[in-house]
């Protein structure tokens, strides 16, 4: 690869050159997860997160033709409130770099260009998956594919919950994908601890970082799925946030939202419907995330 594509904060770059650890994080939820002034204050936060514990913030973007592998201040600002920024998974990052455009990275994209960026670990909220209703609309996300070909440990409460957590594992299992709970046997629905799908469970944070050292020693190119479970007290019971599901995806069903939409538009849903819980949930669990991928980061 040409490396002269990507362009290294001076943090980032010193944590490289001093060793020390890195914590990849992605862009779209500042830019697509949530509105501006809060996705601004969340993204600071959560960098400040991994600060506080050691560990060098890695979240990631598209700008000015280059992948930026950690951002300032004036980027983070800009990402928050820009109007026309880009939705990046693999098929749009030439598209978005060639046009020199702005382009906040899903959970495929963060994954690339961590892994070109050789930052091994990876926090985020929930990964993409299989839709609900896929037999008809054959929506899956590209996030999965990317596990089965990309070496990154990924930590994630699961995968969003407006998905079909079902066909979601089974995928994965096609992919041949490492799928593991953390201190939990059962694979967690986002807003809630725990959905209705066993999981293999995992205690210990070396664990996983032998794992991953195992794979590549076997010349396995696959990812691995970290689920980890929203802490209890900000929980939203999976029968509750269920019900509010199922209303927005009739809500997206009526105004015919397809493709890339469909997710954000969900998400800007269940936050109505939820009176702002669903959000505050979101929130509490990529930091409860943001601290574990610190864990495993300096395992390393």
């Amino acid at each position: 690869m040409n490396k002269n594509l990507l362009d290294f904060s001076p943090e980032v770059n010193k944590a490289i050159t001093t060793n020390k650890p890195i914590l990849a994080l992605e862009s779209t939820i500042i830019s697509h997860g949530m509105p501006y002034p809060q996705n601004l204050a969340v993204a600071k936060n959560l960098e400040n997160i991994a600060r506080q514990r050691g560990v060098i913030p890695a979240t990631i973007c598209l700008m000015n033709g280059k992948i930026k592998i950690g951002l300032d201040d004036g980027d983070l600002l800009l990402l928050a409130k820009a109007p026309d920024v880009k939705k990046v998974s693999r098929s749009d990052f030439s598209n978005v770099l060639t046009k020199g455009e702005i382009g906040a990275t899903t959970v495929a994209a963060t994954m690339i260009a961590a892994n070109l960026a050789g930052i091994k670990v990876f926090a985020t909220g929930g990964i993409g998956g299989v839709h609900r209703n896929a037999e008809k609309t054959f929506d899956v996300s590209a996030d999965l594919i990317e596990f089965s070909r990309t070496p990154v440990i990924v930590i994630s409460a699961g995968v969003k919950a407006i998905l079909d957590i079902p066909k979601t594992l089974e995928y994965l299992e096609t992919l041949g994908v490492p799928v593991y709970g953390y201190k939990t046997n059962h694979f967690p629905a986002f807003y809630s601890k725990r959905s209705r799908q066993k999981v293999k469970r995992i205690d210990s944070v070396d664990e996983v970082v032998q794992f991953y050292k195992n794979e590549r020693e076997l010349g396995f190119s696959n990812g691995i799925l970290l689920a980890n479970s929203i802490p209890e007290e900000y929980e939203i019971p999976f029968e509750v946030m269920d019900e509010f599901i199922k209303q927005a995806l009739a809500v997206a069903d009526e105004q015919g939202v397809t493709g890339k939409s469909v997710t954000p538009f969900l998400l800007s849903k269940l936050v109505e419907l939820s009176d702002g819980e669903s959000l505050q949930a979101n929130i509490k669990l990529v930091e409860n995330n943001v601290r574990l991928g610190c864990k495993v980061a300096k395992v390393f």
